[in-house]
């Protein structure tokens, strides 16, 4: 069965619902955000982790971490695939990438870490996949480092105000 990962920032989030045909969502936003689910994501289909960009812990801020990733993970694990997946963050750079990553590994387990990392980077050049979720989804999927390895072989992507959408095939 192959389906699609599409991940964008959260201005295109019903543009690219719609144009995917998508009915799954994760959102990996910061407290406080304003975010409207689209009408055709059902409360039960939509998964909203609330989180700040950030590798370290910071006053006010609240780090990603483990049930962050656990939840993302019991969720990639419950998705049927017979629609598209649709995640977003804020800009659409860096903690959607990572998930998009995560879930893709997840999903795939005998893909390398490596090939998959530069699929991202050539499907998005501003991608910048947050390493502490990275690093959190790598123990935990038994990875033994390799995740975080291949986000950090890519480096940062390019600067950009916003990611532009992308779609990322899981087979």
């Amino acid at each position: 069965m192959s389906a699609t990962i599409h991940v964008c920032p959260m201005t295109q989030v019903e543009a690219t619902v719609s144009l995917a045909g998508a009915r799954h969502l994760v959102s990996l936003l910061s407290a406080g955000i304003e975010f409207a689910r689209p009408t055709t994501i059902t409360q039960e289909n939509h998964l909203l982790l609330t989180m700040n960009d950030i590798l370290a812990a910071q006053d006010g801020m609240t780090p990603p971490g483990r049930e962050h990733v656990e939840r993302l993970l019991a969720y990639a694990a419950c998705w049927d695939r017979t629609t598209p997946l649709v995640i977003n963050c804020f800009a659409g750079i860096s903690r959607s990438t990572a998930a998009a990553y995560i879930v893709a590994a997840a999903l795939m387990p005998g893909r390398s870490e490596e090939e998959l990392a530069r699929t991202l980077r050539g499907l998005s050049p501003s991608a910048t996949p947050n390493l502490l979720l990275v690093g959190i989804a790598d123990g935990m999927l038994g990875r033994e480092g390799r995740m975080v390895a291949a986000i950090t072989g890519i480096g940062r992507g390019a600067e950009a105000y916003e990611g532009a959408p992308f779609a990322l095939a899981i087979e």
